[in-house]
Formats: C-alpha cells, structure tokens, sequence
C-alpha cells in the first residue's frame, strides 16, 4: 500500500512512516491529529444521477454548445430552440426533492408573504371552479321566477248549503241535475241489455247424447285382455287372530289351485295356535276359505287349493324363452287392497338376481333371476299376475325396489318357466327340493377393481363345496356359464342349476383364475346355511 506524509514546507516523499523525522514540531504536523501510520484515503468518485431526457432538454446546454458560454456575435440574432413535445408527467426525484414542500408542511400559496407569524391563514373561497373537491350546488337563477299567489282556503258546503243556502247558482244546481239524470238512464240501459244477453246464453232445448260400444263389448285390444285375464286373478286374506294382511292369487289349474307368494300366507303357515285362516275373493265378489297344499321359502312361492268352484278361470302360462326386454306386460292384482287394479308397462330387464331378506314373522328367503317391469306395482300386488300382449303369464309379481317404499318403476316377478316347475312339484309332492353348495358369500372387488365377484366367506365343513375344494376367501367370478358379479348373484346361479349336477366353478385364488368343478346336492339333509 502507498502511504503519504506531510512533512513542513513543500517537501514530501513516499516511504514508511518510520522514515519520519521524530522531531518534526511544524503546525501543520501538530494540527493534523492523524495517526502517523494511518493511510491516506484516495478522493471519493463523482456520483453523476441519471438525467431524464425532458430534464436535459430544459437545464441541458443547446444542441451545438460545448462550453457555458457562447462566443458573442454583434448583431447576431439568438437561434431558435428547437420545438419539442412537452410530456405530462410526474418530476423527477432530484426535482422533486429541490423544488417540493418539505415533508409534513401545511402551507399554502395563498398565504400572506408580509404577515406576521402566528397570524391564521384566509380561508380558501367555497368555489367549486377553484376547489375540485368542494359540493356540487345551484345558484341563482338569471331570471327570478315569481310565486303564484296562495289559494284561498274556503269552508266546505254542505248539502244543506248547497241547496238552501243561495251559495250555489240556481243554473249550476240545473246543470248538476241533468247530469244525474242522465248518468241514471244510461245506467239502467246498460243494465237490461245485458241481462238481455244473459238469458240468451242459457237454452233448454240443447240435449247431450252418449254413444255406446257396439254390443256392449270392451272397445280396445286392452281392455279385452283385462276382461279375459281377470276373473283368474283373486285377493287372498290371511289372519292370525286379530292379525291379518293382503295380497294376490292366480289359479293356474281348474282343479281350484292357486299360486301365490310364500310371504303373503308365511304367517298362517308359520302359526302353531291353530287360529290362522286364509280366504279367497274372487273377481265377481264371492268369498271362499282356502287350505294351504305347500310353499317354498327358497323361491317365494306357494300354492293354495279351493273347494266346491264350478268353472273357474284359469290362467294361460307362457314360457319365459318368448319374453323380451321391451314387451308390453300388464300387472294385475290388489295393490293397498284395491281388489282387481290394473297397471301397464313394459319389460325393462331380464334374468335380474333377486335375493329376499326373511323379515320378523316370516321366513322368506327367496332368490330368483327375475323378470323386471315398470309397470306399477304396489304392496298388495304380491302373488298377482304378469302377463304379456296376448294375455298369457309370464311371471308373479314378488317385489319392488324403492326408497320410500311405493311403487318407482322397478317391480319383479318370478319368471313363469320358475313358477311352472316349482307349483307342479309342490302340487306332486307337497315340498320341493333344491341344490345345495354350503357356502356363504359377500360382495368383493377383484383384479384392480375391474370386476367384482362373490367371495366365500365360509364352507360348511361335508358341503359339496367342501369336498370340491374350495375354500374360504375364493373369489367366484363365473358359475357353468353366469357371470358372477355379486352374492346374490352366486345364489341364484346355484339354484338355477339341478340337484345332482356337475357345475365348473371359476374362481379367483391368489390372483389366478382357477376353474373347480362342483357335484350340487339337495338341501334336504343341509343343515340351514346361506346357498
């Protein structure tokens, strides 16, 4: 580093600080109370601020100047500046610091420049030419408007007044006079033309006719189903004592058999009293008692049998091969009591799983691949009628589903193919026997959710199921060829098949599809197990 000192005189040199003379006793030396070993710090650079053009064009020199003054010329005349365009914006910084009121300041350019200090500043003038913040207000007006004399206030007249007391000219009272008298006239004309009118809307001779169906028979395709369908669907009552409930019947052989649901006579079938009785009201309003031949909890169905009825209506079974998705299907029974209602609809599904929960007082468990219609059905319908265009049957009315219980457009009915099986052997034999797998499932999501099947939950150790091998948390997916999507649909799978039959059952064991064939056996020895 290079380090100055100040010697006395003019005379310096560069050296270090111990090249001094110790005796130096000049002014200058005990003036400066610098160290004597201190370095001698270079001047500062010059801060130039950054100069806007506008700023430069106003304070700058002219276009051609360098110095600061200008050679003079006798009888020369000054240039002209050169124009620019003027640009409305804020100052700068540097102006705005040199030439603004200092922060905090509250004067105004119209104070008094000679008043004393402490003297109150004059009041700015409530103009709003001068004051851009002052109210918006009306002056004068250029020509004064001139106020219409106040009205006199008069005392009212009364009729006495009016009349009696001269108050009024008797030519006014004359013309007030004619005025009502016409009024009245026109009134009254007004009044007898219209009742006039009125009586000429009103006649006595006019005489509506009715037209009659030729022969008095049923004027629509509809209506002749109806009539011949009709007579074979009944009402059947139960009652327990002083319990009782409704639903429907359809006699399905001449012999006085009927089948209906095995939930709408569980509760006779169930009662051990001896007090539960079961009555038949047909079409035409006849009553008779009915006598239980058996039921089958496992598919809702029962069969009733009635005595001493003479031409009975019967009703024609259809085969559930010839049912469509689309087909028209009219619903016939008592829905909430009332005997003999008819519904209209179509089929909206086929083959639809239904498995039904046993509720208290009733030991239904029934499951089935129904037939689905929107046709409505309510409680009451249960055990009536569903038949096709032509009038034959093609299922019975079981169930709904709904959230609040009454009829949406989602009613099932076992197929007819189902009934025809089941009410023949139960007519043959008194009861009825199904295949039996000894498992139970619950629903299950499988192979990244893509699919869902029945998962076995548990085998009934000596089930059939047992003995083929399948075990718990096996995942059936297909049965013979069902695609098994849920447990509902493993159970209507296994009673769809026959009772000593071999069924391939496809599962899903530790992520492999392994296919496992099944021989079914009947439920007759099964200990109560889900299917």
């Amino acid at each position: 580093m290079t380090t100055e000192s100040k010697m006395t005189g003019s005379q310096s040199h560069t050296g270090d600080s111990a090249d001094q003379s110790p005796a130096s006793d000049s002014a200058v030396d005990r003036g400066n109370l610098r160290p004597a070993d201190a370095p001698i710090l270079g001047p500062r650079p010059v801060y130039r601020p950054q100069v806007d053009s506008p700023t430069a064009r106003v304070f700058g020199r002219p276009e051609g100047q360098a110095g600061s003054f200008a050679p003079y010329t006798p009888g020369a005349q000054p240039e002209s500046k050169p124009e620019f365009e003027l640009v409305n914006q804020p100052p700068g910084g540097v102006l705005a610091e040199a030439f603004g009121r200092p922060a905090g300041s509250d004067e105004v350019l119209q104070r008094d420049p000679d008043a004393p200090d402490g003297t109150p500043e004059a009041a700015e003038p409530a103009d709003p030419w001068r004051d851009p913040a002052a109210a918006a207000r009306l002056g004068a007006p250029a020509i004064p408007i001139q106020q219409a004399p106040p009205l006199i206030t008069a005392a009212k007249l009364g009729a006495r007044e009016v009349l009696f007391g001269r108050r009024v000219a008797p030519a006014a009272l004359a013309i007030l006079a004619a005025i009502a008298l016409v009024i009245g006239l026109a009134g009254g004309l007004v009044g007898r033309l219209t009742a006039e009118a009125t009586d000429v809307l009103t006649s006595k001779k006019v005489t509506l006719s009715q037209d009659s169906a030729s022969g008095g028979k049923p004027n629509s395709s509809l209506a002749k189903l109806v009539d011949t369908v009709m007579p074979a669907v009944v009402q059947i009552r139960e009652t327990v004592g002083d319990n009782g409930a409704l639903g429907s019947g359809v006699v399905i052989d001449g012999g006085g058999y009927i089948v209906t649901n095995n939930h709408v006579i569980s509760m006779v079938a169930m009662d051990k009293s001896g007090r539960g009785k079961i009555q038949v009201t047909f079409s035409d309003g006849s009553r008779v008692p009915a006598a239980l031949v058996g039921r089958d909890p496992k598919t809702d169905l029962a069969v009733l049998k009635v005595d001493n009825i003479k031409n009975l209506t019967v009703a024609r079974l259809g085969k559930s091969s010839d049912v469509q998705v689309g087909d028209n299907t009219i619903a016939i029974g008592s829905p909430l009591g009332l005997q003999s209602t008819v519904t209209a609809g179509i089929v909206s599904a086929l083959n639809r799983a239904m498995v039904e929960t046993p509720e208290a007082g009733d030991d239904t468990a029934g499951a089935f691949a129904a037939v689905q219609t929107d046709a409505a059905i309510n409680h009451g319908n249960s055990g009536g009628a569903l038949v096709d265009s032509q009038g034959r049957l093609i299922g019975i009315n079981t169930a709904i589903r709904s959230e609040s219980g009454g009829s949406v457009g989602l009613g099932f009915a076992i197929p007819v193919d189902l009934v025809q099986r089941v009410t023949q052997t139960i007519i043959h034999n008194g009861v009825i026997e199904h295949p039996w797998l000894g498992v139970s499932a619950k629903d299950k999501s499988v192979e990244n959710d893509s699919i869902t099947g029945a998962q076995i939950a548990d085998v009934v150790p000596g089930s059939p199921a047992a003995r083929a091998g399948l075990a718990e948390n096996d995942i059936v997916v297909k049965v013979g060829d069902r695609e098994v999507t849920s447990s509902a649909e493993l159970t209507v799978a296994v009673m769809s098949a026959q009772i000593g039959q071999t069924v391939d059952f496809q599962v899903v064991r530790d992520g492999r599809r392994v296919t496992i064939p099944v021989t079914l056996e009947s439920d007759r020895n099964a200990p109560q197990q889900p299917q």
